[in-house]
């Protein structure tokens, strides 16, 4: 097949910062092109640059045979690119309803501006149905779940019939039947000649997906692989730079009990359970979006009590009514989708790292301390390897995986009694992934760690015990060692058969 884009000599620089450095890029037509990188490699900005949002210096585009430069993301989706960003919001505006957001950018390009709305949801509907997308088209996105969110941004990319796809981390925040019916769209759409560039660091969804595959590093393509099989080990040197060793786990001692839970319910109908975080350990849950890992938090951080149960904090009674209460206790949470739940756009660096703890950094007459949220945000920049100029940068101007470093390090600056970190290694590649998982465990001492994760392998890495949640109950409990995968893999699609959740 023909390529459907071809970028040659492509450069972007801020200030002195080389972002891209002579980028030549071909995406052919009815193909999966995946692109691999480090954060900081660069990819978000070449993505920035075909889809309008930023200009290159320099370097040239073909859309079709055709020379492609669009200056704004409305002439690049006229054209045919569409782009569905890793961050969720970008792709949704959440103070409309469902069929508003679908039909947007039909309504504001004027030529709908007046559709009835019986005749606008009718066609709301039939694009979200291309994604098995099944909610109220009256509803506001805000009182989505982050998966149909995500389902909304991808449908109404789709209702534009792309030339070129580009779908960054698109799986993040789907469940496995929401991925599967991404992945048969996906195919559909290859088969009718859209070139497809997908952005990913999950090598389930590479292995699924990919014809080839592209890596890049330090701002330029650090590797392609077209050769059936692909080399998908070479794929991650050449992101790397470097072999990606086995992480060795030691596991650790485990402590006093820190907190304990007896015959908590998370929803009416699930079975209760038991569950017990001592300190030093790192229990790792696993399980699919919709298994509720998102409960068990929630109940854990006081933002939703549980339906029944009992929980204790250092033998002490513990329920917390709101997360300032947890906080008071020493229970920490960094929430799960960072750009809507954590960072804070206008804040820098070290406002970001500092913000939940501000008392802290008090003077007389709550006064902030600019010197004391200084030296905990260079502490904690070194401690997490945050790759910035200084504190005060913009927060935005890091990198994803860097983001996600801040994020994390927020709720590890001050100590806590139980850390709570929902999907730490959403959308971040592998190395800040082992970056992230070396500090948990590094600071683990003398606390209770609780991560909650879908991806079995990031359990793997991190974890001193392994714990299933299926169907809104903990199935199993199993130190990280001689693991089977395929019987946790079991228990994470399907509950296995037993009279009551038991964990301990």
């Amino acid at each position: 097949m023909p390529n459907a884009l071809e970028i040659r000599a492509m450069n972007k620089a801020f200030a002195s910062n080389r972002v891209l450095r002579g980028i030549d890029m071909d995406l052919p037509a009815g193909a999966i092109t995946v692109l691999m990188g480090a954060n900081g490699a660069g990819k978000s900005t070449l993505v920035k640059i075909m889809c309008g949002v930023q200009p290159a210096d320099g370097g040239t585009m073909q859309l079709a045979g055709r020379p492609y430069a669009p200056e704004t993301p409305r002439a690049a989706l006229e054209a045919g690119v569409v782009t569905v960003h890793q961050s969720i919001n970008d792709g949704v505006v959440v103070d409309l309803d469902v069929a508003s957001n679908l039909m947007l950018d039909r309504i504001s390009t004027g030529g709908q501006l007046f559709l009835r709305r019986r005749k606008l949801h009718a066609q709301a509907r039939e694009i979200a149905k291309a994604v098995g997308l099944v909610v109220p088209m009256g509803l506001p996105v805000a009182q989505l779940s982050l998966a149909d969110r995500q389902l909304v941004a991808i449908a109404r990319a789709l209702s534009h019939n792309p030339k070129v796809l580009i779908l960054d981390e698109p799986t993040s925040s789907l469940s496995d039947a929401e991925a599967r019916r991404l992945f048969a769209l996906i195919e559909k759409l290859k088969a009718q000649g859209v070139a497809i560039l997908y952005i990913s660091h999950r090598m389930s969804d590479i292995r699924r997906l990919a014809d080839r595959i592209l890596c890049m590093r330090d701002g330029v393509i650090s590797g392609q692989f077209e050769e059936q099989p692909l080399d998908y080990a070479g794929a991650v040197r050449a992101m790397l730079g470097h072999e990606m060793t086995d992480v060795d786990i030691t596991l650790a001692t485990p402590g006093a009990p820190v907190f304990e839970a007896s015959g908590l319910k998370l929803r009416a109908t699930t079975k209760p359970f038991d569950m017990m975080l001592r300190a030093n350990e790192v229990v790792v849950v696993v399980g699919l979006v919709g298994s509720g890992k998102a409960q068990l938090a929630s109940a854990l951080f006081g933002v939703a009590p549980p339906v029944a149960g009992e929980m204790r904090l250092d033998g002490r009674a513990y329920a917390p009514r709101n997360p300032a209460q947890a906080i008071a206790q020493g229970v920490f949470m960094a929430a799960r989708d960072r750009r809507s739940n954590a960072v804070v756009p206008d804040f820098d660096i070290r406002r970001n790292f500092t913000l939940p703890f501000a008392r802290r950094h008090s003077k007389a007459a709550h006064m902030i301390s600019r010197r004391s949220e200084m030296h905990t945000a260079r502490r904690m920049i070194d401690e997490m390897g945050v790759k910035c100029q200084s504190p005060g940068d913009p927060i935005l101007s890091l990198s994803g995986g860097n983001q996600q470093k801040v994020m994390v390090g927020r709720w590890m600056a001050e100590e806590a009694r139980l850390l709570i970190l929902d999907e730490p290694f959403q959308g971040v590649d592998i190395q800040a992934r082992r970056d992230i998982g070396t500090r948990i465990r590094a600071q683990a001492e003398g606390r209770a760690t609780l991560v909650l994760v879908t991806e079995l392998d990031e359990a793997l890495e991190v974890a001193d015990r392994i714990v299933v949640i299926c169907e809104g109950t903990l199935v199993s409990d199993r130190p990280n060692r001689d693991i089977d995968v395929a019987a946790i893999m079991a228990e994470v699609a399907d509950t296995p058969a037993q009279p009551e959740g038991q964990v301990a």
